[in-house]
């Protein structure tokens, strides 16, 4: 059988996309497979996106087994992350006033520099390789998740992506998504779900293996296995093992029930939380799906690293046509496909948006539209906590007054435990709610604890199970969703009567 490794190192994504079904092996930090150096066993090597340069957990065993593979002119394939290891180096410095540089080991000759994409996008291919060969003039299909994707360098190119937003703005242009070293054999790609999207690219990985209709079908069996193998543990490297435990929840055979986190802001604590809940949820046999509103699905990043499931089309809710898919068509989807528990991330403010005269435009117009019901959040480390408190009770009274349902609400990095707990009561009382969580401030690294600036997912993933798993009544959580059904959005002209 011909054996293809992927990386499986804290901060990398083994299962954030299928790879076209074709790894067979874990390639783990101590560069060995069962025992034998892998360079010696492995046919080929795929990189996977995540937060590897972040995290620097390329160990200098797995540098050597990937300098020999190439030597010896077999396919390594670096995917967001992945490519960023093959690279010169990677500037992470995002909203720092001088470069903060990772180095790469240096095979393909470019750098990388701070350029957030979330766009699906469209890629045309103008040179080979062993990934492209035959195909220059096709167009491919996939998607980004980067904050670091402005390549500068002399590699040749082999991919230019078709982009409609960069940095959250619209600027649609072609930028560079792909490249090669001289010999062709390895590659650097930012395009997500290409070998998924464009079985051109498998068919160009199996024919430069020599591979037999007997070595296609022995891959797929080894994939599968593989896959399961990988989703038994949570995360990578937080010893936490879990199977999930099929139907958890007895009233979701078929459309699993929804919750929103949502914020009365940014910088809340809704991706933290989101991603700690279904680490907890993980633990406990559920397979939860994630979603997110709008087209920023990098907040997705943690959630997916936790709970070993892929990055979906319908994983982002577009508003204003921003984002990938119409709510409705999300939830046609979702249907059927065996989740749980569906956790959706708001975006920004829960009414961010809510005024804008395209709808929908807002978390808040998502949650009315499909009976979605939602968990509060806000924060209490710029305001304090008596604001917090006071922007909770009208941010839920707006949205009663907007017909969403409010199932509770948490004060997030709490930094006293006795007012807090006055806010907590003032809370019940105004609102009525029953259910008031108190989450103190986490002690993350000034950098490394937010996709928009810099992550390491094995720390941010971490202290995000252990601060759920310490604060909050999941159970009580679990109990606050509700299938969803959608009902269609409101008028501009509606919302804005209801608002004011």
């Amino acid at each position: 059988m011909k054996k293809i490794g992927i990386l499986y190192v804290k901060g990398s994504l083994p299962a954030f996309e299928n790879f076209g079904q074709l790894p067979t092996h874990l390639l783990k930090e101590n560069g060995t497979i069962n025992g034998q150096k892998a360079d010696k066993v492995l046919d080929g090597l795929i990189l996977p996106g995540g937060s590897i340069m972040e995290s620097q957990t390329v160990s200098p065993e797995v540098e050597e087994v990937i300098r020999k593979m190439d030597s010896q002119g077999k396919f390594i394939l670096g995917i967001c992350s992945g490519f960023q290891v093959l690279a010169n180096k990677t500037d992470i410095g995002r909203k720092s006033p001088c470069p903060i540089e990772r180095e790469g080991m240096g095979i393909l000759d470019v750098t990388f520099h701070p350029l957030i994409g979330t766009d699906r996008v469209e890629a045309e291919v103008v040179d080979e390789s062993f990934l492209t060969n035959g195909i220059i003039g096709e167009t491919l299909t996939g998607f980004h998740c980067h904050t670091y994707g402005d390549i500068r360098g002399d590699a040749p190119p082999i991919l230019f992506s078709r982009v409609k937003r960069t940095d959250y703005t619209d600027n649609p242009r072609k930028i560079l998504s792909g490249v090669r070293n001289d010999e062709g054999n390895v590659v650097g790609v930012m395009i997500h779900a290409s070998l998924d999207e464009n079985p051109i690219l498998n068919n160009n990985i199996l024919n430069y293996l020599d591979a037999s209709e007997k070595d296609i079908q022995e891959i797929k069996v080894a994939n599968q296995e593989l896959v399961k193998k990988m989703k038994q543990e949570v995360g990578i490297g937080l010893d936490i093992n879990s199977e999930y435990q099929s139907s958890k929840n007895p009233n979701t055979p078929n459309m699993p029930p929804f919750l929103m986190i949502a914020s009365t802001g940014s910088d809340s604590g809704k991706t933290f939380l989101t991603a700690g809940l279904v680490g907890v949820l993980r633990k406990k046999g559920y397979r939860v799906g994630v979603l997110k509103v709008g087209p920023d699905i990098r907040d997705l990043v943690p959630s997916l690293y936790l709970n070993k499931e892929k990055m979906e089309d319908f994983s982002s809710i577009q508003i204003g046509g921003l984002g990938w898919k119409d709510l409705e068509e999300v939830l046609t989807d979702i249907e059927g496909q065996g989740y749980d528990l569906i956790l959706i991330e708001g975006v920004m403010s829960i009414f961010t948006g809510l005024l804008n005269e395209k709808t929908p435009f807002s978390a808040a117009e998502i949650a009315k539209a499909g009976n979605i019901p939602t968990l509060l959040v806000t924060a209490c480390n710029k305001g304090g906590i008596e604001t917090a408190a006071l922007d909770l009770a009208s941010h839920v009274d707006m949205m009663r007054k907007l017909g969403i349902k409010t199932t509770g609400v948490i004060l997030n990095k709490v930094y006293h435990e006795k007012i807090a707990e006055t806010a907590s009561n003032y809370l019940k009382n105004t609102t009525g709610l029953d259910w008031v969580g108190k989450v103190p401030k986490a002690q993350l690294a000034a950098r490394g604890g937010t996709p928009e600036v810099e992550i390491k997912l094995e720390d941010f993933c971490q202290k995000a199970i252990e601060t759920v798993e310490k604060n909050l009544d999941v159970d009580g959580i679990i109990k606050m969703a509700e299938k969803p059904h959608f009902t269609g959005y409101s008028s501009y002209d509606e919302i804005l009567k209801d608002f004011v």
